[in-house]
């Protein structure tokens, strides 16, 4: 898989536009030592022919969400669209707050699925995202289903890959062999590491804390 991926050209995402400057002008704190290297490198990846597989480790509160935001805005910038996917509800719900609040001032559709949504609302958000009319879906496994249709998905954002099981997984990798990944853990398992270590996977590790974090 691994070295199919390598083989088969991706997306080359374009340079970084005045509005991911604003974007990224509009973060409240100062961004870490790690977390601008973790922004670099992901940038640089995605700019690359070859598709993205990274993985972005640090504690919980290090920045991973705000690195991946940026990510998020850069695919969202070129016509991408990007699917966030949390191993919870209550997790997906959250990075939908976050990213509605950090992306307000920006024209990006962000919507989420889970079994929060009713069955209505769910296929309202499915043809929409089919359209292309949503950017940034948010959602648990849901979105691994087979109904959940992309018109042309740029990047896969997965939080804490390793509470997603085997199925689920299989149906990740899959996605992964044409759209850039980003995986975000603060306790990745060893086998992820073990990929990073030989290789396979790049890593990216954010281990300063934020500024008055004790």
């Amino acid at each position: 898989l691994y070295a199919a991926r390598k083989a088969v050209p991706g997306h080359a995402f374009s340079p970084d536009t005045h509005w991911q400057q604003e974007f990224e002008h509009a973060f409240e704190w100062e961004l870490t030592p790690d977390q601008r290297t973790a922004v670099a490198d992901i940038k640089g990846d995605m700019e690359s022919p070859s598709t993205m597989d990274r993985l972005l480790c640090g504690d919980v509160g290090y920045g991973k969400t705000e690195v991946a935001m940026r990510a998020a805005f850069k695919a969202a910038m070129d016509s991408k669209q990007v699917a966030f996917l949390a191993p919870t509800t209550v997790l997906a719900f959250q990075h939908v707050k976050t990213l509605k609040d950090r992306f307000a001032a920006f024209p990006v559709r962000i919507d989420m699925l889970s079994r929060f949504r009713s069955k209505a609302e769910q296929k309202v958000t499915l043809d929409d995202l089919a359209a292309g009319k949503v950017e940034i879906i948010v959602g648990t496994h849901r979105l691994l289903s087979k109904d959940v249709q992309f018109r042309d998905l740029g990047l896969l954002v997965v939080d804490e890959e390793q509470r997603f099981g085997v199925a689920h997984k299989e149906r990740i990798k899959q996605m992964r062999k044409k759209v850039d990944v980003l995986t975000m853990t603060a306790t990745p398992i060893p086998r992820t590491l073990n990929m990073s270590l030989v290789g396979i996977r790049d890593m990216s590790v954010i281990e300063t804390p934020p500024k008055d974090r004790l």
